[in-house]
């Protein structure tokens, strides 16, 4: 019966034939596939999905049009797309910002041609489990040389009173030397009286010569039980520069991947990310250099209050073949309970010569000698430990392109410092 669910949710949105093959392929590999590796993470027993794919039903909420302002926007609120603004000047250049089955009608060979490169069904469990059963998806699409200098901006909102699997896709499709900035945005609202999963894949294929400023803040509610993964697939010469802020409040497992595949490709993933409560979260960052002249860069700041548990995997891999390639990750986590639990684990896999690698990982409370420097100028306390802490993080919240997001993420830190126990 639930093959013939996900047939009949497939035939109802009018998926071409290629994409029920793929979902049926994909559904018959989820029982012989394993769970993904994260190291020293026990999420083995948590609901990832419970085999239902459906649409949400329709909702009135949407974000403040006027606080969005007039730059490319993309608004999903579960399976529904509530707002769509792009301007015709980009329209006119062949750029695409729209829902999943718009973007099939419109561009149905582009689709299929890149749809799963990135992140392959059979790759793990979770992954033949996202294919079978996503139930909304979003692409990006920008052609050839095209050069967008408005950030694009996706929200996509999950009602957490609601218990309609939050399974997303998105696929961002960057043509040769073409350059753009792009914001996402996984929120949830309500009172999270429900408890739901959410499976969400993030396909970024970067070709070759283009450029992208990619930048993230995720805040999905304490009743929702995450696996996220976003993967790069770079070809020659290609750049994207991660910025990931992790701020949920439930248990989060992710996996940041990027694949350097071409010649001269260059990944540089910065991830921040806060645990607070009993909160489990386990992100795995890769980067793997497959091109000569490759370039990885990994920086990793997290933050830790109350009971929470925070893992940060860092693996940099060099794949026989990609000489000249640097391979760098630096890891770091602050402690603000000795409640708190966390790891920091440096991984190098280095299976060629003439290249440059390296790690870094600490884990530590706040320094108290920047305590007292601030606190001997008049600050009290917390607001001397807010400081560190935002200038701890700041490496990635400078990063992102809209001023209200950064002020938003500092304002979610201060919100769960405030409330600590």
């Amino acid at each position: 019966m639930t093959l013939e669910n996900i047939m009949a949710f497939s035939q109802g949105k009018a998926e071409p034939v290629w994409l029920q093959e793929r979902r049926q392929k994909a559904f018959h590999l989820i029982d012989h596939l394993e769970l993904p590796i994260i190291e020293r993470v026990k999420f083995h027993r948590w609901n990832l999905g419970d085999g239902r794919i459906e649409d949400s039903p329709f909702e009135a909420t949407v974000p403040d049009f006027i606080a969005l302002g007039d730059n490319p926007i993309l608004v999903q609120n579960g399976t529904r797309t509530v707002m769509e603004q792009l301007p015709m000047e980009l329209h006119e250049q062949g750029v695409l910002f729209t829902d999943f089955y718009s973007a099939l009608e419109e561009i149905p060979d582009i689709i299929h041609a890149y749809f799963g490169t990135a992140i392959e069904d059979n790759q793990d469990k979770l992954s033949a489990y996202h294919t079978a059963y996503f139930n909304s998806a979003a692409v990006l699409y920008v052609p050839d040389f095209v050069e967008i200098k408005q950030p694009l901006e996706a929200i996509f909102l999950q009602n957490s009173d609601s218990e309609v699997p939050f399974n997303k896709h998105v696929l961002i499709i960057a043509g040769r030397e073409s350059q753009f900035s792009y914001l996402e945005r996984f929120e949830s609202y309500g009172q999270n009286s429900a408890k739901a999963s959410a499976n969400i894949s993030v396909e970024v294929i970067a070709q070759a010569g283009s450029r992208i400023k990619f930048s993230a803040i995720d805040r999905l509610g304490k009743s929702v039980t995450t696996y996220i993964s976003r993967r790069g697939r770079l070809a020659e010469n290609a750049t994207i520069d991660w910025s990931l802020s992790i701020m949920n409040e439930g248990n989060v497992i992710a996996d940041f991947d990027s694949d350097l595949l071409g010649d001269g490709s260059h990944a540089d993933l910065k991830v921040v990310a806060a645990s607070s409560g009993r909160q489990i979260q386990g992100i795995d960052t890769r980067v793997t250099n497959y091109g000569k002249n490759s370039i990885g860069h990994i920086l990793q700041h997290g933050v830790i209050l109350e009971k929470g548990t925070l893992t940060f995997n860092g693996i940099g891999h060099i794949i026989k073949g990609a000489k000249g390639a640097d391979a760098q990750q630096e890891s770091r986590v602050l402690m603000l309970s000795d409640k708190a639990r966390s790891d920091a684990n440096p991984i190098l896999l280095i299976d060629e010569n003439e290249v440059t690698a390296g790690h870094a990982a600490s884990i530590g409370q706040v320094d108290p000698e920047d305590m007292y420097y601030l606190m001997s100028r008049g600050l009290d306390k917390d607001t001397a430990e807010r400081l560190v802490i935002r200038g701890f993080l700041g490496a990635v919240i400078t990063e992102i392109p809209v001023k209200e997001v950064r002020d938003n993420i500092i304002a979610v830190l201060d919100q769960k410092l405030a409330s600590r126990a």
